[in-house]
């Protein structure tokens, strides 16, 4: 049985985080990773998260994506509270409504282009006739039509991560979450790639949520939130909800 993506609601944004804390213990001393951390997103906004290392950017994407959970706090995707799904309905949720793209790619090593963005749907149990229709329709959108039946490592490292954004997109997810997906790409290709990824998203309604370090990325976002010691302190064209007094 699959789990169809919340309706969409006018009233219901991409993804909200409410008053979120988190910890971890790193070598037995506990570190506060987020604390009172609130951010919402709008369907076709994109944000990019920045922020010194160990800020707790990443974190962050972790609990956006139902991946971690919070100590306290909570996050709604697309309407729909992470706290209220379990075991196999968490991950077909996730499936649906949350797109990852990663900084190493993370493509299948023998499948083709096609076959990695394909993977999404055949999980969901999506009709074949159905999935090739879409695979198609993604891959010539990132402008690697005549690239799917190729193997990853006979791709550019650009090409790569126009995939892992294709399969990110193909489920026609509420947000797509990126962390750091340009790092191991050169300046140009890097801008190239993130602008390709925002268009295809906003195309669609898909908000994005972007973690870099590289202002020349941000700057493609629509508004970006700073991240310091756990909190969100500053932004450009960003609101200060969740900042410490």
């Amino acid at each position: 049985m699959r789990l169809e993506a919340q309706p969409s609601s006018t009233e219901a944004p991409a993804v909200e985080a409410i008053d979120l804390a988190h910890t971890y213990a790193a070598d037995g001393v506990p570190v506060h990773a987020l604390d009172g951390v609130s951010l919402t997103v709008e369907r076709g906004e994109v944000v990019a998260v920045m922020g010194p290392s160990g800020s707790g950017k990443s974190t962050l994407l972790f609990l956006l994506g139902g991946l971690d959970r919070p100590d306290s706090g909570k996050v709604l995707v697309n309407g729909t509270d992470w706290d209220t799904l379990k075991g196999p309905e968490r991950a077909r949720f996730r499936r649906r409504n949350c797109g990852f793209v990663v900084q190493g790619m993370a493509l299948l090593p023998q499948a083709t282009a096609a076959e990695n963005v394909e993977v999404p749907l055949v999980l969901d149990e999506v009709e074949a006739g159905a999935r090739a229709e879409r695979v198609a329709r993604i891959l010539e959108r990132v402008e690697l039509a005549a690239e799917g039946v190729k193997l990853p490592d006979q791709l550019s490292g650009g090409q790569q991560q126009r995939v892992a954004i294709a399969r990110a997109l193909v489920s026609e997810p509420a947000v797509v979450l990126a962390d750091e997906p340009t790092g191991n790409l050169d300046s140009a290709t890097g801008q190239a790639v993130t602008r390709l990824l925002i268009e295809a998203a906003s195309e669609r309604g898909t908000a994005v949520v972007l973690v870099t370090h590289d202002p020349a990325v941000a700057a493609h976002a629509g508004r970006t939130v700073e991240i310091h010691s756990g909190h969100i302190a500053t932004g450009r064209n960003a609101s200060h909800a969740g900042a410490p007094e």
